[in-house]
């Protein structure tokens, strides 16, 4: 296993690598970069200025140094803007110069933020982890029982009508039903039962312990839930479907023909086999709802979270922390892989990956 391991933790190297080159250069071909959108936002500001006095174009002419933004930027200020930036070195100089620095894991400053991109993934991952884990728990502790019930009850009435909401769970995104919420509950259209914004109340942070507790689990019932809903389907599914398969195996007859009761045949013999890849799929399940799931909903809630962000810095063009998220949304990706083989083997010791051809 440790062979393995190993081999799997070297490919860590090229896969990061390859996935952030092949995002450098398509952003190198991309419109509208951080450059483009300060100029943008100087010669908006002139243009404003101009039509507040009036003069346009021709106060501007008359007075070279005032309104700077309705006759253009001077190239020496976009010489510098660029400079800012760092766009006044070639492509392949910054590339080198990024790649190096992300190997110690210096990520550098946002361009539009006064801080680093460390500090903001610090300041922003506990809301994101914290609506990852309450979403990847509920939808484990919704989505196994009622995957066995299915399975045990295969063809029933029970088993129609549930499917009938895993459907409907698995057809509608989470962001729809994190809509469909707010408009109910959240003031919408009927009640305000939920807040609508952030994980806190305002002045929170000076309550005692019990009442701040109840403030964060008022506020994450809605995004949770959506959250939930949006996830438990396919895992559902997955659950019933192993077990069908479980239950249909010989040792399974066998034990019943000795005489093992249901429940004995159920928990202690099916059980840990149809569950292997429920549980070994936990930590790619959590990335999931952490990195794709919870980005919509967070900008629904208002959750300044990673996924509020990645979506800001996406709009905005601030590609240290475009490009610092992406690194470690992938690295955190390819060790929870790792992290989901050792779960196999937890679960089934037989298993062993060192074997394989």
């Amino acid at each position: 296993m440790a062979g393995y391991l190993l081999r799997r933790l070297l490919l860590v190297i090229p896969t990061l690598l390859g996935i952030i080159t092949i995002n450098f250069a398509v952003v190198q071909f991309a419109p509208g970069g951080p450059v483009e959108q300060m100029i943008a936002e100087l010669k908006g500001k002139g243009d404003s200025t101009a039509r507040m006095t009036g003069g346009g174009t021709e106060v501007a002419a008359a007075d070279p140094g005032s309104y700077r933004g309705a006759r253009g930027l001077e190239p020496e200020m976009v010489a510098e803007i660029k400079r800012m930036f760092g766009f006044d070195k070639p492509a392949l100089t910054r590339y080198w110069h990024m790649l190096r620095d992300y190997a110690s894991f210096d990520f550098g400053r946002s361009f539009f933020r006064d801080q680093t991109v460390l500090g903001l993934l610090a300041q922003k991952m506990p809301v994101s982890i914290s609506l990852g884990l309450w979403s990847t728990l509920l939808v484990y502790l919704v989505s196994i029982p009622l995957g066995i019930a299915k399975a045990v009850r295969d063809g029933s009435r029970f088993d129609v009508m549930t499917s009938a909401a895993v459907l409907v769970g698995y057809a509608v995104p989470g962001f729809l039903f994190a809509i469909l919420l707010v408009v109910l509950f959240a003031g919408g259209s009927f009640v305000q039962w939920f807040p609508l914004r952030g994980l806190a109340s305002s002045g929170a942070e000076t309550w005692p312990w019990p009442a701040r507790i109840a403030d964060y689990l008022w506020h994450i019932v809605l995004p949770t839930t959506a959250l939930v809903v949006g996830g438990f389907a396919s895992l559902t599914m997955l659950t019933k479907n192993s077990f069908l398969e479980e239950i249909r195996k010989h040792y399974v007859t066998t034990a019943r023909a000795k005489g093992a009761s249901e429940r004995r045949v159920l928990y202690g013999h099916v059980f840990r086999n149809a569950m292997l890849l429920v549980v070994a799929g936990f930590p790619a399940a959590f990335i999931g709802i952490l990195f794709s799931s919870s980005l919509l909903v967070e900008i629904v809630f208002s959750l300044d979270g990673i996924g509020l962000l990645g979506f800001e810095s996406a709009i905005r063009r601030d590609y240290p922390v475009m490009f610092g998220t992406l690194y470690i949304f992938t690295l955190l990706g390819l060790v929870m892989q790792i992290i989901g083989d050792l779960m196999y083997t937890v679960v089934d010791p037989r298993i062993d990956f060192e074997s394989r051809s």
